[in-house]
């Protein structure tokens, strides 16, 4: 009984939400989100379709424990880590530091544009923004904050800004302290994203995260937004080390 034949239950566990997906092959079926992996929340994913294996991504150090509960309703499970075989090759100076999520992301750039130079960005908590050769091999990236957080440093570490949320209308310069604060944000974080897409031209650029939307339709440039990009590469991991 081969993999592919089977449903496999994909948890990306992130700084702000869960996210899961219940993929067959490389088609993905049912995708959830909740702010907490509880029990009910796995019994839910599980019930229904009955994964044969499945793959847990966490950015929160709790992967272990989310695997052993998960090992009561599937057969197979693999928590993604440093160690874990991938079909990319990792080139990062510290390998135990980095996010499981920016590796999966990767993996699932490499499955999208094979043998193309791309440029990840993951507009979520955090902004990432990693490079992936065309030979398959994850250089490495940059880390900023991301917009949400970016409102709450003006606001929590000022004695009297507000906190502010982005809009769809971002004045060019600001006529109010509210506007001035989202404008600065919004319009600081895409110049910052235009500079590294200005300087690595040949890349081909890759958004994904919460806020990938939101910014690829402000930058002039064709942009390729995947927001299930971590889903991909989670899936693409998990077939690599599992056949049944």
């Amino acid at each position: 009984m081969y993999l592919c034949s089977m449903y496999t239950l994909l948890l990306d566990i992130g700084n702000s939400s869960v996210k899961a997906a219940v993929g067959e092959g490389d088609r993905l079926l049912s995708v959830a989100r909740a702010d907490r992996c509880t029990e009910s929340f796995l019994q839910s994913l599980t019930a229904c379709y009955r994964p044969a294996a499945a793959i847990v991504s966490s950015v929160r150090g709790d992967g272990a424990a989310v695997a052993a509960r998960l090992q009561a309703h599937v057969s197979k499970v693999i928590v993604l880590s440093h160690t874990t075989p991938i079909p990319i090759r990792n080139l990062y100076d510290t390998p135990d530091s980095l996010g499981v999520d920016r590796l999966a992301a990767a993996v699932g750039a490499a499955a999208l544009f094979p043998q193309r130079t791309c440029l990840i960005i993951d507009c979520g908590t955090a902004i990432t923004i990693d490079f992936l050769d065309a030979s398959g091999a994850f250089i490495g990236g940059n880390i900023s904050p991301g917009l949400t957080m970016r409102f709450r440093a003006l606001h929590t570490f000022t004695a009297g800004l507000p906190m502010v949320a982005a809009g769809e209308m971002v004045a060019a310069i600001g006529a109010s302290t509210r506007e001035a604060i989202e404008s600065g944000v919004v319009r600081g974080t895409l110049h910052e994203l235009e500079g590294y897409l200005a300087q690595y031209p040949a890349g081909t650029p890759v958004f994904t995260g919460g806020d990938a939307f939101y910014l690829a339709k402000r930058i002039k440039k064709p942009i390729f937004v995947a927001c299930n990009l971590n889903f991909i590469g989670l899936a693409k991991i998990l077939h690599y080390n599992v056949s049944l």
